[in-house]
């Protein structure tokens, strides 16, 4: 008799528990968390972000979706965001479209971030290397490339010289010259790139023997100037950033524009993305989703909404879908198989 009723205690004091742990989600559903990888230092982009949580906040609630509160939190990193956002410890976060496909069987893509387009999209070297420039343009685009940048030295100028004549230079050729990237993680300072290279010679950026690895940009861009370097690769729009540096800081002696080339460029890469939790509560209504989804595009087409999302660097949003990512799985699987 006593063990029977120790038993009913016990049963007893458990559900009183899951009816506690019921009531506590039932509370923490009301608050929507959001977490942002660190674009720069958490505190920056903690006091940049407070007008953007009660921009979503109304939004959200005019269109029906019963919020007590937004909280934006800021990631130790990339990944710990994504991690967050795996476990459910986060409802929705702003994270790379890398970092997403390396967690895209946990977490769901909502939007791509928009930023500013450049003239020239086009994947032939000599579109760029034309009497008209790559700039910048009121256009807003979910995507930017990678270039390879041949350089002022004399290994640049006839690497150069040959695409635009329409020839492919030899792998031989490639790897007889130096070469500047950032790290193994960077999209288009190293993945992208290595990914080009696997696809037109079936090797990578790490078989290239005279290759360094920079802390910056403009590290790679100083080294190109130069000479130290033959060939750098970098984000598309990185001539737009650099030209009026070139001359002045980084070590060019003419015009960005007449010392430099482009050789070669990548698929597109996506933008930045806001993506959903699947474990989230609160993500696993449809309405909470498109509503936030419907607020921060919303938000962005606002002179106000876009002064708080310039900490983030993003200039609104556009809905995408999983399927669009494909081009991100194959450097997903292809740096997996290199491994």
């Amino acid at each position: 008799m006593q063990k029977r009723t120790l038993i009913a205690g016990a049963l007893a004091a458990a559900a009183l528990a899951a009816a506690g742990c019921g009531k506590k989600d039932a509370a923490q559903a009301k608050v929507l968390r959001i977490a942002v990888s660190p674009y720069q230092d958490a505190e920056t982009i903690r006091t940049g972000t407070k007008p953007l949580a009660g921009m979503i906040l109304e939004r959200m609630r005019a269109a029906g979706i019963n919020l007590e509160r937004v909280e934006i939190s800021v990631g130790t990193s990339y990944s710990a965001v994504a991690e967050a956002l795996a476990a459910g410890s986060a409802d929705a976060g702003f994270i790379s479209a890398a970092t997403y496909v390396l967690f895209d069987g946990e977490i769901d893509v909502l939007l791509s971030a928009l930023r500013r387009a450049i003239s020239i999209d086009s994947i032939d070297p000599r579109d760029w290397n034309g009497p008209e420039h790559e700039r910048y343009t009121d256009a807003l685009a979910t995507h930017y490339r990678s270039v390879i940048v041949a350089g002022p030295s004399a290994g640049g100028r006839a690497l150069l010289a040959k695409v635009q004549a329409g020839g492919k230079p030899a792998w031989e050729e490639l790897s007889a010259l130096s070469w500047s990237a950032m790290s193994p993680a960077s999209a288009s300072g190293y993945l992208y790139p290595s990914l080009w290279l696997k696809e037109k010679y079936g090797r990578q950026l790490s078989d290239l023997p005279h290759l360094s690895q920079a802390d910056s940009y403009t590290t790679s861009m100083a080294r190109l100037a130069s000479g130290q370097a033959d060939v750098a690769v970098a984000y598309a729009h990185i001539r737009i950033n650099s030209e009026k540096r070139w001359q002045s800081k980084l070590g060019g002696t003419a015009p960005i524009w007449e010392q430099t080339g482009i050789v070669g460029i990548t698929g597109p890469i996506f933008n930045d993305t806001v993506s959903v939790s699947r474990k989230s509560a609160l993500m696993k209504d449809g309405k909470v989703r498109d509503a936030l989804a419907d607020a921060l595009i919303a938000i962005g087409r606002t002179p106000e909404g876009l002064s708080a999302l310039k900490i983030l660097g993003h200039k609104g949003y556009a809905r995408v879908k999983s399927e669009d990512y494909g081009p991100e799985r194959r450097v997903r699987d292809a740096m997996r198989k290199s491994r």
